[in-house]
């Protein structure tokens, strides 16, 4: 994940204000979606979005295969990222049917998506305040471009229910989500005209007792996949 801090400006896209506009326009036609009531930011939930049967396995995937979590640029804070994470099997058949799922929900391809990663939080863990997008004048901004370029829409699924803590803080909208079993969170990374949008500034707050596991998928405003992709299935019709 990219370390966001500080507000950074951005080249105006239209690609990416035409991603916007058609994801929220998806979004807010299904009645399983409410939109946060914020005005900086376009935040979207939707609850009971995974079984309890799927968090399960995808909290086993998790464990399994957890490392310490990274940051894609440097930082001086030691504290600033303590999580564990993983990046999943995006061809396993579990990982594979929920990755197709949230696809459909946003109506983006699924090629644009990144890996599906899943988080583990223990207690004292935490990850502060950051953006998921891109610093365009980063350096490693030139290799970003080769798969897929800037990041556009995040969905994030809680995997279970945390005793106390671990809520994820919208500082600058000004909401804050406590983790519910099943429940995805979606937000557009960019503003309306497809510069990024630095109220999206979040933070995934200290667990207090207890252990936290979320997944987090996010869309590049191209294609992440490059060369063929496999057949998905969605809602028991075979497409591509």
């Amino acid at each position: 994940m990219s370390k966001q801090v500080g507000k950074v400006s951005g080249t105006p896209s239209p690609n990416r204000a035409r991603i916007g506009r058609e994801v929220v326009a998806k979004l807010e036609a299904n009645p399983a979606v409410k939109r946060a009531k914020v005005e900086t930011a376009q935040i979207f939930t939707y609850p009971d979005f995974l079984s309890d049967a799927d968090c399960d396995i995808l909290v086993g995937m998790i464990d399994e295969s957890a490392r310490p979590s990274t940051l894609l640029a440097a930082h001086e804070d030691p504290e600033f990222r303590t999580s564990s994470s993983t990046d999943l099997d995006r061809w396993a058949a579990d990982v594979w049917r929920i990755d197709d799922h949230i696809a459909n929900v946003l109506g983006l391809p699924p090629a644009n998506a990144e890996t599906l990663q899943g988080q583990r939080y223990a207690p004292g863990q935490q990850f502060r305040a950051h953006c998921d997008y891109f610093h365009e004048g980063a350096e490693y901004w030139e290799k970003m471009l080769e798969f897929g370029g800037q990041r556009t829409w995040t969905a994030m699924i809680y995997l279970n229910d945390v005793e106390e803590g671990g809520a994820t803080w919208f500082p600058r909208a000004g909401v804050r989500f406590r983790p519910k079993k099943g429940l995805m969170l979606m937000w557009n990374n960019m503003m309306e005209d497809g510069t990024p949008n630095y109220d999206t500034l979040h933070e995934g707050m200290r667990v207090l007792e207890g252990t936290k596991y979320i997944v987090t998928k996010w869309f590049r405003e191209n294609a992440w996949i490059r060369g063929h992709v496999p057949t998905y299935y969605a809602g028991g019709e075979q497409r591509t």
